[in-house]
């Protein structure tokens, strides 16, 4: 059934790609996005040409210009944020108003316009702090970042929401996604390092920080999943990332390989964390989604040579 669909930060990495399946499956989409850090429209300008979505651009944060969406919604994707935990610590007040703030009003967007459904993505890899096992979606919420704090926030509000207004919301806590369109996290820099000293490499911390990670087309697919998810509960949430974990020393080994290089000496900057607020070990339990027949298709190895392809390619036509 044809929906019309609301996507924040729908010309990013992840939203592009969900913008891609959804007009693939004869959704009319609408993307909102501020095209910071460095997003641009060069994803969905097909689909604008040919009249399949509509673009509007500005920060989740002006919500007279959200309450002037004048489409009749049936669901939101929520992925505008920002992303980075190191910010998250540097500024934090910047990451609340856009993190908390900005989000409050796309649930107040949904009270007012009276729109059903949201699927919030929020974030496996932070949400639930220092952990030694695999994380269920019953865990604790006990983040060590203010980005992580934010997530849970939401959560918390997602909740609060979808019991008094009766709205559906699903929380997607993610995994570390990468693949094509990707332009941060440890792959992507590791693979310019790589690019600029095939000799030698630099490592935050010690290399052993250990994480879960899923390809972008499974991600896809679990947020189309629960896209048609009828959710009983109004609100209910999921992990959603591979159930292998990866260490960075063994990422950087990969990319190596990817590359055909050999003999390239590791530099680590020492501690067990690359940053203030690294989680330095992460692993998710999955088996609520898998219930629902979604699996990963791509291991984390065979998704780290694909996107060095992308990664490739992409030099080589620029």
């Amino acid at each position: 059934m044809e929906e019309n669909i609301l996507v924040t930060g729908g010309c990013g990495f992840i939203g592009s790609h969900i913008v891609d399946q959804f007009v693939k499956d004869g959704h009319f989409v609408t993307i909102i996005d501020d095209l910071s850090a460095g997003t641009n429209l060069q994803y969905i300008q097909g689909y604008l040409d040919n009249k399949k979505v509509d673009f509007y651009q500005f920060d989740i944060r002006d919500f007279e210009k959200l309450l002037q969406l004048d489409r009749k919604y049936n669901c939101i994707i929520h992925l505008a944020a920002q992303p980075d935990v190191k910010v998250s610590v540097n500024n934090p007040r910047l990451d609340f108003e856009i993190n908390v703030d900005g989000s409050f009003n796309i649930l107040e967007l949904m009270r007012k316009k009276d729109i059903p459904k949201m699927i919030f993505a929020s974030s496996g890899g932070t949400i639930y702090g220092e952990t030694q096992k695999s994380n269920n979606e019953n865990q604790p919420l006990k983040p060590i970042s203010n980005y992580g704090a934010a997530k849970a926030a939401i959560e918390m509000y997602c909740s609060s929401y979808s019991s008094l207004y009766s709205m559906q919301i699903t929380s997607i806590r993610l995994g570390n996604i990468f693949g094509p369109r990707s332009t941060h996290g440890v792959m992507y820099d590791f693979y310019n390092k790589l690019k600029q000293n095939p000799k030698e490499l630099i490592i935050l911390g010690n290399g052993k920080q250990t994480k879960t990670y899923l390809y972008i087309s499974d991600t896809i697919e679990a947020f189309n999943l629960l896209l048609n998810y009828n959710n009983k509960n109004n609100f209910d949430v999921f992990n959603v990332s591979s159930s292998e974990t990866i260490s960075v020393t063994e990422i950087a080994d990969e990319l190596t390989k990817a590359l055909g290089l050999t003999n390239v000496n590791y530099k680590y900057t020492g501690g067990e964390r690359g940053w203030k607020g690294d989680v330095v070990f992460t692993s998710m339990d999955t088996n609520k989604i898998r219930s629902l027949g979604w699996s990963n298709k791509v291991t984390i190895r065979e998704g780290i040579k694909l996107y060095v392809e992308w990664l490739n390619e992409q030099k080589r036509l620029n």
